[in-house]
């Protein structure tokens, strides 16, 4: 992926999930609610992903929209979190939601935590 801007991105196929995890929630049709990712001290590596549903947007938040969804980020996570796209994969050896970060010296195997 060639980012022109720091972002956050996402893929289709994560977006897909997303969608329909909201849907499953009850709160896709509902504008205020957004993505939250964010980053965590914790893990193997020494930091951990996280994401969730929000509806609340906090004066230091960064904000992007990326296919239609918008995504949203402390200022401290985003440090770690600019240009990393959130994937999805559901095969046999799928992860589930992973993030493809290129900011990430080391992660370990489980892919929930990194270090830079």
């Amino acid at each position: 992926m060639v980012s022109t801007e720091n972002s956050i991105y996402i893929s289709d196929k994560a977006k897909e999930k997303v969608t329909q995890l909201m849907k499953d929630a009850g709160i896709h049709e509902d504008a205020s609610y957004f993505l939250r990712v964010g980053v965590v001290g914790g893990g193997c590596s020494g930091l951990s992903y996280k994401m969730d549903f929000d509806n609340e947007i906090k004066p230091m938040d960064q904000v992007f929209e990326d296919k239609g969804l918008k995504i949203v980020t402390d200022l401290k996570s985003f440090l770690y979190l600019v240009n990393t796209e959130l994937e999805f994969s559901d095969g046999l050896n799928g992860k589930g939601f992973y993030f493809n970060n290129p900011n990430a010296s080391r992660s370990c195997g489980c892919g929930e935590s990194f270090a830079v």
